[in-house]
């Protein structure tokens, strides 16, 4: 088990080394971007990457704290469902309503992985193939829908 200072070491270290790894590719508008803390640049709607001692995850979230407009977000990415897909190339699991880790209500469409520790070295390069090609797919999708969330 690991102390607080060494959990947070082993996270730092592996977001600094998914983040050197992503630097040279560039967004679908072919800028850079910070893929790590990557900008949606609609307010309530994230793209979260995240992972402990057991599994991975990515996903949109959405955290609106008026429910409604959250189902609203919600119901708008269905819309785009299919094209979300074809950019994804696998199904993801769609959950509204749901509680995050902090007990706050969130929407989300979500993919994980496991069993995988971000504190075991040997799984990173697991961890950064997870998360490479989904958050890059991410970015397609959002150059091409982006402006339907806009309001």
């Amino acid at each position: 088990m690991y102390s607080k200072e060494q959990a947070s070491q082993f996270k730092q270290a592996f977001w600094t080394a998914f983040g050197q790894y992503m630097q040279p590719v560039l967004s679908a508008d072919g800028l850079r971007t910070n893929w790590v803390n990557y900008k949606t640049g609609v307010k309530h709607i994230n793209f979260k990457m995240q992972a402990d001692n057991k599994l991975a995850t990515i996903a949109i979230e959405m955290n609106h704290p008026d429910k409604e407009l959250q189902q609203l977000f919600f119901e708008q990415f269905a819309t785009y469902k299919t094209m979300l897909r074809s950019s994804l190339a696998e199904d993801w699991d769609w959950q509204l309503h749901t509680t995050d880790n902090y007990g706050k209500t969130i929407s989300r469409i979500v993919k994980e992985t496991g069993p995988v520790s971000i504190y075991q070295q040997g799984d990173w390069p697991k961890l950064i193939s997870f998360f490479k090609p989904r958050i890059v797919a991410l970015d397609e999708f959002w150059n091409n829908a982006k402006a339907a969330f806009e309001f």
